[in-house]
């Protein structure tokens, strides 16, 4: 029988897999937008598969924005939002190591 923490420990697994692949798609996003950045060029802003990728990275940009300071410009927003999920994503790799050390028995760190 599944005790109430093996529950929850399946659930809080499953979220974090969930938010770390969320986090994986807005990086990939990231990049596919950078590269069509450089190879689009000037028509980039008509080209359709750069418009789904900003669509999807704007969240991205907006937390990015909410969370610099005022005296960091909007052009520079771009280097802060890559940052911004390589540190999420290595903080949801931690917890979701955890949770599976967790559910093993083993120590977690």
């Amino acid at each position: 029988m599944r005790t109430l923490n093996h529950v929850q420990n399946d659930m809080s697994f499953t979220l974090v897999t969930i938010l770390k692949a969320l986090i994986e798609i807005a990086g990939f996003s990231l990049l596919g937008q950078g590269v069509l950045y450089l190879f689009a060029g000037a028509s980039r802003e008509r080209n359709f598969a750069y418009i789904m990728l900003k669509t999807l990275t704007a969240p991205v940009f907006r937390l990015a924005r909410f969370i610099a300071p005022r005296f960091i410009l909007d052009r520079h927003i771009w280097l802060l939002a890559p940052l911004l999920l390589m540190l999420l994503w290595i903080v949801v790799t931690y917890f979701k190591i955890r949770i599976a050390l967790e559910a093993t028995g083993r120590a977690a760190f």
